[in-house]
């Protein structure tokens, strides 16, 4: 890897999401150089140093300038244009790309969406890296985050369901471990956080680091999906998923997503530190460092 230091620049897609963000300023620590690719390159507020590029992962004919002589890609799914995507990466200088995908792949719920951009890279000939991060603990922030901040209040219709929330710099640093190490290539990483939290328990756990109680209101999947319709954002694109009425891959009246106390126990389900040797940051770790955008 010493050869792509200060040289070929590692392209980012999504520069400007949590994750991104978090993996520019990993490669700029480590020396390399790096485009951070957006389609707003203006507002990106990206660390100094990073080389801010236009590109749209939608409209692959605005990639040349992105890619052209960069050496590795991290990339976000986009299923309708990958295959163009990929047809761009060899003949500009990338050979290796790291896939930023989803653990429902692993579960078998997704098959149209995440795997299909799998599929098409590791089908490329480019050397390829998949890592298919868990339940993101900034959910609770895009779902519950507006109704704590206006009255403290979260709306949930399934308080005793356990998920493993993972930390974005968990996926961060996985994703930088495969971009910095080429013996990672090849491999299929679903990472998860360290704890199986309730629902019930992450309010109380997020409760306790704004210093405030957060009332739990325990509602049916419907009074919930009309909830979250009307507050907007991530959490109306994806009620009806959320809530059971419908499948991750968009089939009405399938719920594939388990709503009950069970946690995941196969093998197939990793946390950072069994992936990369490093210490697992934990939900109430997440919480803290987030609790000013709650308050």
């Amino acid at each position: 890897m010493s050869h792509l230091k200060n040289t070929s620049p590692i392209v980012v897609t999504g520069a400007t999401g949590a994750i991104g963000r978090l993996v520019v300023a990993g490669l700029l620590d480590a020396g390399h150089a790096v485009r951070g690719m957006s389609r707003h390159p203006r507002r990106a507020s990206l660390p100094d140093g990073a080389d801010v590029v236009f590109g749209d992962l939608d409209d692959p004919s605005t990639l040349r300038h992105a890619f052209d002589g960069a050496a590795q890609l991290v990339l976000i799914a986009v299923p309708e244009a990958v295959e163009a995507v990929v047809s761009r990466s060899k003949p500009a200088g990338i050979e290796h790309v790291v896939v930023v995908s989803s653990a429902a792949v692993t579960a078998g719920y997704d098959t149209t969406y995440n795997a299909v951009v799998e599929q098409a890279v590791m089908s490329s000939g480019l050397d390829w890296s998949i890592v298919r991060p868990g339940e993101f603990a900034t959910n609770s922030l895009l779902i519950w985050g507006p109704a704590i901040k206006a009255g403290r209040r979260a709306v949930e219709p399934f308080p005793d369901q356990i998920g493993h929330p993972i930390h974005e710099a968990d996926i961060a640093d996985v994703v930088l471990a495969n971009l910095l190490d080429p013996r990672r290539r090849g491999r299929i990483d679903t990472i998860i956080g360290p704890d199986g939290l309730t629902r019930r328990e992450q309010v109380a756990v997020i409760a306790e680091a704004i210093g405030e109680q957060i009332m739990l209101d325990e509602v049916s999947a419907e009074q919930a999906r009309r909830f979250y319709w009307a507050q907007g954002g991530f959490a109306a694109a994806n009620a009806d998923f959320l809530f059971g009425f419908e499948s991750y891959d968009g089939v009405e009246g399938v719920a594939d997503e388990p709503h009950d106390t069970g946690a995941p126990d196969d093998d197939a389900y990793l946390t950072l530190d069994r992936i990369a040797g490093t210490p697992a940051r934990t939900f109430r770790q997440w919480a803290h460092d987030h609790a000013p955008d709650f308050a």
